[in-house]
């Protein structure tokens, strides 16, 4: 029987522990350094994710089969490198190919390279000469993004001159983002419908994920500041199978190849953020990870054995496997946040409700920002649950979802109230 290892404490990590925990060939799942949550559904180990030497020493020390990472900032810093050095088995790109995420510009090269559709860029380091292009450009919308990570807040999407200009202040003036926005980028905008498109990629083989859309506003109807994610869903009803294959050919092929050539052979999560515009599917972003919230629903809907399918990617082998079985009906992932996200939060508050939320059916209740204190579940950060829910459609699945919800209660808690309704006004209507 296999042990574990999952790296991270966010909702994602929480999914992934769930999942592994299922498969029938693992016997002990630990999560360093996790949350409330995967206390319950794991071993917690207080190491920080981003610990390389003390975790692989944990992974050798303990006879780990395999170590999951998952978030970033881990990957960026070469936690796979130092894994694979010791002979210890991995799931997670190297720090060349986690430059996809790392670095935007390095990211942007890339696509140039490889020929693959996506928004026109510009690149600055001083906030003069980017403030000035941004007044002699004839439109009045922008993308403006810090080349490194910044915790998927990185990004403005500004539909005036003035609140460009701000941004490129905030970054390069200000340094709110530190190191990260010492370089921009200044995008064209693009319009259409969001989703991403999540691949499981061993270098050679590609396996692509069901898709999902994502909310990144914070508010109803799109509005307010961008975050990491309040909440997503899958299927998204226009993500055909014909675009997923023509994203597979003109997108991650192309991609893969292209990274192989560089030197930095991507495995991994390739998670591609496209923009549905009226020329075709074009990306906005590269993570090299599960998406979070994305991850919660499309694993929801995972009937296939993880930790069978993330030991072959790991070991180069996805070929061998059969094609990922999925449940056919919807998941939908809502949000509960903490008051001022994503500004400056409110935390340490004790949550109540989530027993009763946990009997809701076919619902499970992932924890991100998340501890125990003194026998209590707080909130520790500001996305804190992700209410997670199955239906035979979308309707039903969001039905439990927010029943689930309202079960749940701390000070300042609140969520949007629309996750999956772009979907669900494009639904056929019941028999």
């Amino acid at each position: 029987m296999a042990k574990v290892l999952v790296v991270g404490q966010g909702g994602r990590e929480h999914a992934l522990v769930w999942k592994l925990s299922q498969s029938p060939k693992v016997s002990e799942v630990f999560c360093a350094p996790g949350n409330a949550g995967t206390a319950e559904d794991a071993t917690n180990v207080d190491i920080a994710a981003d610990d390389c030497e003390r975790l692989a020493a944990f992974a050798k020390e303990n006879e780990i089969d395999l170590t999951v990472v998952g978030p970033e900032v881990p990957l960026v810093a070469g936690i796979s490198d130092h894994f694979k050095a010791q002979g210890l088995r991995i799931f997670g790109p190297s720090k060349a190919a986690a430059a996809l995420e790392g670095s935007k510009i390095f990211c942007k090269e890339i696509m140039r390279r490889a020929n693959v559709p996506t928004a026109d860029y510009w690149i600055f380091t001083d906030a003069t000469d980017a403030v000035q292009f941004v007044q002699e450009r004839e439109e009045e919308s922008f993308v403006i993004k810090a080349d490194g990570l910044a915790a998927g807040k990185g990004v403005s999407v500004c539909s005036n001159k003035a609140d460009a200009i701000e941004a490129i202040h905030q970054m390069l003036t200000q340094k709110v983002f530190g190191d990260a926005g010492k370089k921009i980028i200044i995008e064209e905008v693009l319009e259409g419908q969001e989703v991403s498109v999540l691949a499981l990629v061993d270098g050679r083989t590609i396996v692509t994920l069901e898709p999902a859309q994502d909310h990144k506003a914070a508010y109803d109807g799109d509005e307010g500041p961008n975050t990491g994610g309040m909440g997503a869903y899958t299927p998204a009803p226009f993500a055909t199978p014909e675009l997923i294959d023509e994203v597979i050919s003109k997108i991650l092929i192309p991609t893969i190849h292209t990274m192989r050539k560089n030197g930095s052979e991507f495995k991994g999560v390739l998670y591609a953020g496209l923009m549905l515009t009226k020329q075709g599917p074009k990306v906005l972003e590269y993570n090299v990870r599960l998406g979070d919230p994305e991850a919660q629903p499309v694993l929801m809907r995972l009937k296939s054995d993880l930790y069978e399918v993330l030991f072959a990617a790991a070991d180069g082998k996805l070929k061998d496997l059969p094609d990922l079985e999925w449940d056919d009906r919807s998941a939908i992932c809502v949000v509960m946040a903490s008051e001022g996200y994503p500004g400056p939060i409110s935390k340490g508050h004790s949550i109540r409700g989530l027993d009763e939320a946990a009997k809701t059916p076919e619902t499970k209740v992932f924890h991100a920002g998340t501890a125990i204190d003194g026998g209590n579940v707080t909130n520790t950060g500001g996305r804190v649950l992700g209410v997670t829910s199955l239906g035979n459609d979308l309707s039903e699945a969001k039905k439990r979802a927010y029943e689930a919800i309202k079960c749940i209660r701390w000070q300042g808690a609140w969520c949007r109230k629309d996750i999956s309704d772009k979907a669900r006004s494009s639904e056929p209507a019941p028999e």
